[in-house]
Formats: structure tokens, sequence, C-alpha cells
């Protein structure tokens, strides 16, 4: 089974696709982390991040080792990653290991921003996962705050807003719900809860249950 989930950043889809795949003893991959390590080259080599020739070879020379560097997780590179996640060729490298993630056994799941549009059209499942504008800036103030750095709310929130208009709005694989997806908004659920809805959409579409 292949279930896709996808969502704006700290909506909470990323916590949510490592416990179900626990859940259910698949795989799990944060796609958003393979265009975050891109963007973290160009970014240590002090490059142009909508240099196509040098973000292709960077994402070309990707080491999985590496995907667990904490410092890909910071704003920063966040934000450096929606830039680079919208050059076509970029895309076109990195589609075929999400594939083949996917397609080996003995299943996974996969988050990002189109997994469930792009990547895995016939994923089994397909999750949305939403949250408020700013409960996303608060959680994201948190994180930040417990890596030690230093982060302001309001700063947060104006970013937030810019990057998915940004991501929703790119040519290339726009930032949105697949036809057949479920949404969950978690906006008011803290992680278990988030947990269990996702849980239970998986268990429907299993047992061949309808559509809320």
């Amino acid at each position: 089974m292949i279930i896709a989930i996808d969502g704006p950043a700290a909506s909470g889809k990323g916590t949510l696709g490592k416990r179900l795949a626990h859940h259910y003893g698949y795989r799990h991959l944060d796609t958003g982390v393979i265009y975050r390590a891109v963007a973290y080259a160009l970014l240590e080599a002090g490059s142009d991040l909508s240099d196509e020739k040098l973000a292709v070879a960077a994402a070309m020379e990707l080491d999985p080792e590496k995907f667990g560097n904490p410092v890909l997780k910071t704003q920063k590179v966040g934000d450096a990653a929606s830039v680079v996640s919208a050059i076509p060729k970029v895309r076109e490298v990195l589609i075929n290991f999400q594939r083949q993630f996917a397609a080996d056994p003995p299943g996974a799941v996969l988050d990002g921003r189109d997994i469930g549009t792009v990547i895995c059209p016939d994923a089994d499942v397909k999750i949305f996962v939403v949250a408020d504008p700013h409960v996303r800036a608060r959680r994201r103030t948190l994180e930040a705050l417990a890596r030690g750095e230093a982060a302001d709310e309001a700063a947060v929130l104006a970013d937030i807003l810019k990057r998915d208009e940004r991501d929703q709005n790119r040519a290339t694989a726009p930032l949105k719900a697949a036809p057949d997806a479920y949404l969950l908004d978690n906006s008011q659920l803290d992680i278990e809860s988030g947990v269990r809805a996702a849980i239970d959409i998986v268990e429907a579409v299993r047992a061949g249950r309808p559509r809320d």
C-alpha cells in the first residue's frame, strides 16, 4: 500500500507520516528533505538558488545518509528549498527516486506537497493535511525556539503566507489537493488525535467504506 500525505509545511503532515509508517510497518520518506538537501548544498557552496545547472548537479549527488542533518529543518533551508523545488529539471531528477521508494515493498508513506498529484497519483490513500496559518506559525516558532534559534512569530507567519502563495501558484507541481484526497484539518488536533484521524481514513479506505 502507498499512502500519500500532502499539505503545507507545519501542518503536521511530517509527524503523521512517520507515525502512520510506524503503525503499519511501512517505510517513510519526507520528500521535503530531498529538496532541502539540494538547497542546503547550494547554500553551502554559496551558489545562486535559481542556477538550474548547479541545482541539478546537487540533486544528482544527494547522499540519503545525510537526510537526518538537523540543519535541513531550519527555516532558512526550508525557504531555499521552496525556490529550488520550482526548478523543473530538479524535480525530474528526484521524481524517479521518490517513485522507486514508494514502489518497494512492503509499503510506504510519503509526505510532501505533490505526492498525491504528481509523484504517486495512483496511491491507495491520499490525505491532504491543512492547518490554520496562525497555528502553523506558532508551531514553527516553537520548533525553532526548541532548536535554540531566534524566531519571531509574526515574521514566521508572513513567511508562511508568502511561501504558500508561491507554491500554490508555481507552474510545476503546484501545491493542491488531489481530487480523490481526504482533507484532514488538524488546526485543533494534538498529535495523537491527528494520527488517529489519519489511521481512521486509511482503515476506511482499506475496508472499502464510502467517503464522508
